[in-house]
């Protein structure tokens, strides 16, 4: 992975990194695979060896899924009727509670009741009966009972045929029914309490909805990053390589042999990393042993704009279908609240299942579990080996969980979690563990497992936060690091869980005597894409959405080094500049250095009707002097193979006319290599590289010295011609040249190209307006961009308002106003700087007419705001088509830009023009205009025939042509090729 710790770019310097040609801002987190930069989403998942309770089809379950080094596993107690019964994969039925906890050595009802530790036995009575009817009284009976309900192995190992079935059944129970917790010697203890809190929960979530569980919660949520994905694939990958080393020993040392067994001889080496780069370029992760196969978990980056490889880093992807319209997984959270941002996502099919990470958010790792039962011990928690079944369930005693373990009990519940603050704070044990009561079960939570979202806060302490100051100076000089802050106790990560037991302050005058923790800043409740939005608090919500979407489609500077790049595809503006109205976050994540936008001065005016629906109207010399004007960088690449018959492929210069000396115009671009010059201009089909490839010879083992070479030359294909950048000839590790060569257009904005503002506001250019009938104001400036009123009332966008005031305020000023999200500079202090400087505090100016010269009736508002070229761009999408290819086998028009398709009349246009009775345009549309065709029918057997002549009946005498659509006679040749026969019956057309 980029910039990781084995990477050769990490802890380099700036001027380091400027020799190496790698962007300092490139934000890494990606592999390179094969060529291609792809990233490894991160994955959202149900969090492992925890209880969770829900509603299902039976009535209420309690589900865990176990999951350790060597075993996954889902075990679920359910409510069946009056009865309570355990499922498992590795169990055929259902099988009552009561029978599991014989089996685990808990043999006595009372003992049973105990475990559970219900007040009303009346629950349990008819669990506790199924015993007697099927005389099971010991834990042999009982192990004999699930002995035969155990699942049929696909496959008899040597060891499962001298097994019995108890023996099996003790085994299962002791390593897959809730593998996670730990059996020793067949002491079942640990596994009856667990079970017994399960079955609790269930029988308290009968009687009361409020224990059920919900799964959208995040604290019952973990996420995946690349490094666990990447260890799970790696760890098969060395099982199985060490499996096939062993099966080799096995077979090779018994047989005798000249030559000592040498081990390394039969190490593949490229094994794990093949596995590896399977794996992360094509995004399948197929791991046998845990039957886990997943698709698309890795996804190419995308490079548009710094800010869409920014958000990529970020995105989180969960597990769940697309396609099911269910509200609660989409919906938003209140447990998102600083972990998620709560703008980004998409629209359509994927939202609110992709979402991305708030700006300060941090993802936990795995931390080593001892210490903290040591600690625990000491701090009082009474081991549950140690206590008796009526301690455990009493009033008075809180359960304390250890990564959905259970550690034992304890009383003071509150001394445990005091105790276990003051270390964490003072760094003894690791900063990201947490812990937390909860109430409604009587637990005590501590977790330190990886994956939990987790965010700092400021400690408060007697309505004091205890960063002052003071540190704050000694973080600017810089004496003091984040690091320092976390060592110091003054900051601490809080998970989901833990937010919930903490009285979190938003600002520093909301503390009061109960604020336990200070949010560090407000705007880091958005993420990456969110933050670049000005005065996002006072735009309507979904426009903050639609702009992040938007953001990352808009050009600008992807890095530094973009001109050494050679992208498949690559768009960059010409002048981009950094936005007039900035925000906090747009100077973390470095999009002042990389913009993507310009600062247009816009009038908000009607003009012409052009400006319709969003329309914009652009001064064309704005554009003259290179307002929005961008490149477009393609690729076209080709190899030269080597085969097998020692042949290969060659590259001839141009064919040059004899007479006159010059080049063919199909080869005029090609140096005397039979590669394009840079710098040349290339139009459609003119030739890049003139390939030929060796055909195959007819006679294969004839000994022929000649090789016939057939022109295969990679052409341009494009109607708008390009500038050649750069030609690049180099190999690849199989030593095959590959020559790849960069094409460039400039492309000034037309009607047609979308625009957008960073609040949603998007539109098309309607209209490009010479500068002399632009309206112009009293200093003589004239807008770049004009833009409808309209857009404003029903969309409720005031940050744009607002970001043209800042923008206009900051121009006069000479100075960037912020924009930041719950805070940024104020309207009143905004409209001051205005008015000291001489013009009106509403942002209003006094605009002339440019046609008649007259004044206009009403003041305008105008200023400058940070407008977003995007990448949809009309020449790209322009498509009309008269006569063209068609399709060989219904030989209808074929379909797509790409191929110069025809434009569909589908079903719902056929059924509008059947409503306007158009008979004879119908017929024109979809036969005339597509593939009309003539037939020949007989009119005696009803079959076709051809030539006039009918095959059938052996006569032309009844045979006559009529016109019908290819597809339809198409139809009737392949149900004849399938042994039906499709009659016509003609009528003559005049009777």
């Amino acid at each position: 992975m980029l910039r990781s710790s084995n990477c050769v770019l990490s802890n380099k310097s700036e001027y380091e990194l400027a020799k190496m040609n790698e962007c300092p801002l490139d934000p890494g987190g990606y592999f390179v695979v094969k060529g291609q930069e792809k990233v490894i989403l991160i994955q959202e998942q149900l969090s492992r060896n925890r209880m969770i309770v829900e509603e299902s089809k039976f009535g209420v379950q309690c589900t865990v899924t176990s999951s350790t080094h060597e075993k996954k596993s889902k075990t679920n107690v359910l409510a069946k009727g009056n009865k309570y019964y355990l499922s498992h994969n590795s169990l055929t039925d259902l099988i009552p509670v009561s029978i599991i906890f014989k089996a685990l050595n808990v043999t006595s009802d009372k003992e049973m009741c105990e475990m559970i530790g219900v007040e009303d036995i009346s629950k349990l009575t008819a669990t506790l009966e199924e015993c007697h009817n099927l005389k099971i009284y010991t834990q042999l009976g009982a192990l004999k009972h699930i002995g035969s309900k155990l699942v049929a192995k696909r496959y008899v190992t040597s060891a499962s045929k001298i097994k019995t079935p108890v023996d099996e059944a003790r085994d299962i129970l002791a390593t897959t029914v809730l593998a996670h917790v730990p059996v020793e010697d067949y002491n079942f203890r640990m596994k009856a309490i667990y079970l017994g809190v399960m079955v609790k929960r269930v029988i308290e979530a009968q009687s009361d909805k409020k224990f059920l569980d919900d799964k959208d919660y995040y604290g019952n949520k973990r996420l995946e990053l690349a490094g666990s994905l990447l260890s799970l694939m790696f760890e098969d990958v060395f099982k199985r390589f060490n499996w096939e080393l062993k099966s080799i020993a096995e077979k090779t040392i018994p047989k005798i042999r000249a030559t000592q067994f040498d081990v390394v001889k039969y190490m593949r080496s490229d094994l794990i990393t093949n596995c590896l780069v399977y794996a992360i370029s094509t995004g399948n992760w197929t791991i046998k042993r845990f039957r886990m196969e997943r698709l698309g978990v890795t996804q190419v980056l995308s490079r548009l704009s710094y800010i869409s490889a920014l958000g990529m880093m970020t995105r989180v992807n969960s597990q769940f279908e697309k396609t099911r319209k269910v509200s609660g997984p989409r919906s938003l959270q209140p447990s998102q609240w600083g972990m998620l941002c709560p703008s980004d996502t998409p629209e359509g099919e994927a939202c609110g299942l992709v979402k991305n990470l708030a700006l300060m958010t941090h993802i936990t790792t795995e931390v080593d579990e001892y210490p903290l039962i040591r600690l625990a011990n000491n701090a009082g928690v009474v081991d549950i080996n140690m206590s008796s079944g009526m301690a455990i369930h009493s009033s008075d005693t809180f359960f304390v969980f250890l990564n959905g373990n259970i550690l034992g009990t304890i009383r003071n519940y509150k001394r445990l979690i005091r105790t276990f603050r003051t270390l964490r704070r003072s760094g003894i044990i690791s900063g990201y563990v947490s812990i937390y009561p909860n109430f409604l079960h009587r637990c005590v939570y501590i977790s330190s497992d990886g994956g939990r979202l987790c965010r700092p806060y400021i400690i408060v302490e007697n309505g004091k936060p205890l960063v002052t100051q003071q540190h704050i100076v000694e973080m600017e000089k810089g004496i003091r690091s984040f690091e320092d802050f976390l060592h110091d106790g003054l900051i601490e990560f809080l998970d989901v869980n833990e937010e919930n037991d903490s009285y979190i302050a938003c600002y520093e005058k909301d503390i009061t005597e109960q604020t336990s923790h200070l949010e560090i800043a407000t705007f880091t409740l958005l993420g990456v894409c969110a933050g670049l939005v000005p005065y996002p608090h006072h735009n309507q919500s979904p426009r903050n959405t639609y702009q992040c979407a938007m953001g990352k489609q808009a050009m600008g500077t992807i890095g530094y080094n973009q001109k050494n790049r050679m992208d498949t595809l690559l768009y960059s503006l010409v002048y981009p500049q950094a936005p007039m109205v900035k925000t906090k976050s747009i100077e973390l994540t470095n999009f002042d250095k990389l913009p993507a936008g310009q600062n247009a001065t816009i009038a908000v005016m009607s003009y012409s009707g052009y400006d319709i629906e969003d329309a914009l109207i652009i001064n064309k010399a704005s554009i003259d002097r290179g307002f929005g004007r961008c490149l477009v960088y393609k690729n076209s690449k080709c190899m030269m193979k080597r085969y097998a018959n020692q042949t290969f492929d060659r590259i001839q210069g141009p064919l040059i006319d004899s007479t006159t000396g010059a080049s063919m115009w199909k080869h005029g671009v090609l140096d005397a290599d039979g590669i394009v010059a840079p710098g040349e201009l290339v139009e459609n089909k003119q030739v890049l590289v003139n390939k030929s490839v060796p055909t195959v010879s007819s006679v294969p083992g004839s000994q022929s010295t000649s090789v016939e070479y057939k022109d295969t030359p990679i052409c341009y294909r494009n109607n708008e011609p390009s500038y050649i950048e750069k030609v690049l000839v180099s190999t690849n590790e199989e030593d095959t040249t590959i020559i790849k060569i960069l094409l460039r257009q400039t492309r000034r904005p037309e009607i047609g190209d979308k625009f957008s503002s960073r609040h949603g506001q998007k539109g098309v250019v309607g209209l490009v307006v010479e500068q002399e009938d632009m309206p112009f104001n009293e200093y003589g400036i004239c807008p770049d961009i004009i833009m409808n009123p309209h857009g404003y009332p029903s969309r409720m966008t005031v940050g744009k308002l607002i970001e043209l005031l800042s923008g206009k305020a900051g121009v006069v000023e000479g100075k960037f106003h912020y924009g930041t999200a719950f805070g940024g500079s104020k309207v009143e202090d905004v409209c001051e700087e205005l008015a000291k400087n001489g013009f009106n505090y509403q942002g209003k100016d006094f605009f002339y007419s440019g046609i008649t010269g007259e004044p206009l009736e009403a003041y305008i508002y105008s200023g400058p705001v940070y407008y977003q070229k995007l990448k949809h761009m009309v020449q790209d999408k322009i498509h009309a088509r008269g006569r063209g290819p068609r399709a060989v086998l219904t030989r209808q028009p074929t379909e797509g830009r790409s191929r110069d398709g025809g434009l569909r009349l589908g079903e719902m246009e056929r059924d509008c023009l059947i409503g306007y009775g158009a008979s004879m345009m119908l017929v024109e549309r979809l036969m005339v205009s597509s593939d009309q065709c003539e037939v020949d029918v007989c009119n005696q057997c009803g079959r076709l025939g051809y030539c006039g002549w009918c095959n059938s009946c052996k006569s032309s005498a009844q045979v006559s042509s009529i016109t019908m659509p290819y597809a339809c006679k198409l139809l009737l040749t392949e149900l004849q090729a399938m042994n039906i026969t499709a009659r016509l019956t003609l009528n003559h057309y005049c009777e």
